[in-house]
């Protein structure tokens, strides 16, 4: 498996486009589509907020209805979120529009919105949108691209990732497209999210291998501590690479789930690498942990400690905040055993010893946390699991960003 430069329209048979339609702000990309005239199998993770947007709940009634799925349709500027019957409505017009302009039912598109939390959808621009992203189809880059750019809300960059792999003989492709900045702390889901795969699979196997890559990936990534009421990941899979279907869980699959992983955790790394007002991406690395599951919470709750962030972003080498989210996770472990190191690249440093400080160099220290991209590396000496998390640090940006976000 390699990656290579592309995004959802990188498999065969896959179509995107991103335009302007208004829904928000003028001359600004808000309206995605993602197609393929093929018919599709596709695997799905959704929020786990109990407050769920009207796309979130209408794409988790159609994803088992049997029938073939060809697109998704995403709109940045408004969530469609607490808006009632009436968002029930709009969306459904959403998907239905969709429908009417690909010859599909509306039960075979998925939809997805991100924005404003409690506005009306401004139909009247939306559905004349659809018409143009449409038109505006293409198997191109570029077509990716638009897409990619049309999601984006507070992102500061679009984000996509692509890569391809052999199966048997079979070259197979895997290009995917997210956004998320913001009321990022996704739980079984993610922000907004869509890979496209021209893999022959079995669907019931595709949903194992998304449900598998996001628990080390997506759910591994946090901004704010903020579950979203809109975080949607959908893959979707045409079959178009021509291998040999995948009905078992062989080396076909598993090589094909280590490449859904690896695009999973590009996606998510950029994320939160992009978190609001963000200048610096922060990585947790815990060794040595009683379960994985343990490994995952302590992990999670470093990159997720405000105290932590706001000592990264100054670039101060405050270990005591990284124990302290240890100790608050609600993991049993000695922490008389904890040791952590900072790594930034090849340069390491070793800062805590038996859970207390050692001697070193403040100096260093500091200059290692004022780099772009910085670990702490946590050994619990206390069983033989790892996981990885990744968080930013907290700026004024930040309360900026969220003083006046719907102005």
């Amino acid at each position: 498996m390699k990656k290579i430069n592309g995004n959802v329209t990188t498999p065969k048979g896959f179509q995107a486009s991103g335009v302007m339609a208004g829904i928000r702000k003028k001359n600004r990309k808000d309206i995605a589509l993602v197609y393929s005239e093929a018919d599709c199998v596709a695997g799905a993770t959704f929020t786990t907020n109990r407050v769920k947007a009207a796309p979130v709940n209408w794409d988790i009634s159609i994803l088992r209805n049997g029938l073939s799925k060809h697109a998704v349709v995403l709109n940045s500027g408004i969530a469609n979120a607490c808006m009632g019957e009436q968002g029930v409505k709009d969306n459904f017009a959403f998907a239905e529009a969709v429908a009417k302009e690909l010859n599909l039912k509306p039960e075979q598109v998925f939809t997805a919105s991100t924005g404003v939390i409690g506005q009306p959808m401004p139909m009247q621009v939306i559905l004349p949108g659809i018409q143009e992203a449409a038109k505006a189809l293409s198997d191109t880059n570029e077509g990716g691209k638009n897409a990619s750019e049309a999601i984006m809300t507070t992102d500061t960059v679009s984000k996509t990732v692509a890569c391809e792999l052999t199966i048997g003989e079979t070259k197979v492709m895997i290009g995917g497209m997210s956004k998320g900045s913001g009321m990022i702390h996704p739980n079984m889901a993610t922000m907004l999210s869509v890979v496209t795969t021209d893999i022959n699979i079995d669907e019931a196997l595709l949903q194992e291998a998304v449900s598998a890559a996001v628990k080390d990936t997506f759910n591994m990534i946090s901004v704010d501590r903020d579950t979203s009421t809109n975080d949607t990941f959908i893959v979707l899979a045409n079959g178009l690479a021509g291998n040999e279907k995948i009905v078992t869980k062989d080396k076909a699959y598993e090589e094909f789930a280590a490449a859904l992983f690896a695009v999973c955790e590009d996606l998510a790394k950029k994320m939160a690498h992009d978190g609001e007002g963000a200048t610096k991406l922060l990585t947790c690395e815990i060794y040595n942990a009683k379960s994985k599951e343990d490994a995952r919470v302590l992990a999670k709750s470093v990159i997720s400690s405000n105290l932590v962030k706001a000592a990264f972003f100054g670039s101060d080498a405050n270990w005591g905040r990284v124990l302290c989210a240890l100790g608050y996770s609600g993991v049993d472990f000695d922490p008389t055993k904890v040791d952590i190191t900072i790594a930034q690249e090849k340069d390491k440093l070793d800062i805590v010893k038996n859970g207390m400080a050692i001697d070193y160099s403040e100096e260093v220290a500091t200059m290692m946390l004022s780099k772009d991209n910085v670990s702490f590396v946590v050994d619990m000496h206390d069983g033989a699991f790892d996981a990885t998390a990744w968080g930013c640090d907290l700026t004024y940006d930040y309360v900026k960003i969220n003083g006046d976000y719907r102005s």
